[in-house]
């Protein structure tokens, strides 16, 4: 089982003032939760997640649920089925890590396209690595995983790929990525396991950039696979 325990009590602010957030900051609010709920086994495989259940906890409406359950489903963590709901799935690591080699052939064509353009301007790639230290040193794993994507999209966004960009954002990396470091001990080490990427990006070959991109987000499956416990 992934360990989350470490992370559990403070990865999802909850303060009772759920009702002022917008509608997607309060779906992604409770899906983490949800999600946090799944990876450690408080939800049980085939155990059924009841909307009602759900939005009487958070006080909101059944649709921020619904929603939240939609993406948990098109992960392939939860199955929604007719006249019955939700019930979660028995997931294993292996299955979490099919994303990542995908993830990391998108991200190489990124970095290689990216290069020529972020050679003469990084700012934006400085600013979320400096984040990313705060963060860490923080412990703000929420924070630390907002920059974390952040980061990666600048570079997607670069490209300046339309198609590259849509597959990407379908990959749901968010999430993925709050799956993946989850039960990370040392955010800082994360965090600089970016800075390579920076360098090859301002001093490499577009080619450098590539590899260093794809090593990263492989490195992330690795992060992953010594978890690969199945998940229950």
């Amino acid at each position: 089982m992934i360990d989350v325990q470490r992370h559990a009590a403070s990865a999802l602010p909850y303060d009772g003032a759920l009702m002022a957030i917008t509608r997607p900051a309060l779906r992604e609010h409770i899906k983490e939760a949800l999600l946090k709920r799944i990876l450690d086994g408080e939800y049980a495989p085939g155990e059924r997640i009841v909307e009602t259940h759900v939005a009487q906890e958070f006080a909101v409406s059944q649709g921020p649920v619904r929603e939240a359950l939609r993406e948990l489903e098109s992960l392939r963590l939860v199955v929604t089925e007719p006249h019955r709901g939700a019930r979660v799935r028995e997931v294993s690591a292996e299955e979490l890590l099919e994303i990542y080699p995908v993830r990391a052939a998108l991200e190489e064509v990124a970095g290689r396209a990216a290069s020529p353009v972020l050679r003469g301007d990084a700012a934006a790639l400085h600013a979320e690595l400096a984040a990313l230290y705060a963060a860490a040193d923080a412990q703000d794993l929420n924070a630390f995983i907002a920059h974390d994507v952040a980061f990666h999209r600048t570079i997607v966004r670069a490209a300046g790929n339309r198609t590259l960009e849509e597959l990407w954002e379908s990959l749901h990396v968010h999430t993925r990525t709050t799956i993946t470091l989850l039960g990370v001990d040392d955010l800082r080490a994360v965090a600089e396991s970016h800075r390579p990427i920076v360098e090859a990006l301002e001093h490499g070959t577009p080619a450098q950039a590539g590899r260093a991109m794809r090593r990263h987000i492989e490195s992330y499956a690795r992060q992953l696979r010594l978890r690969r416990a199945p998940v229950r």
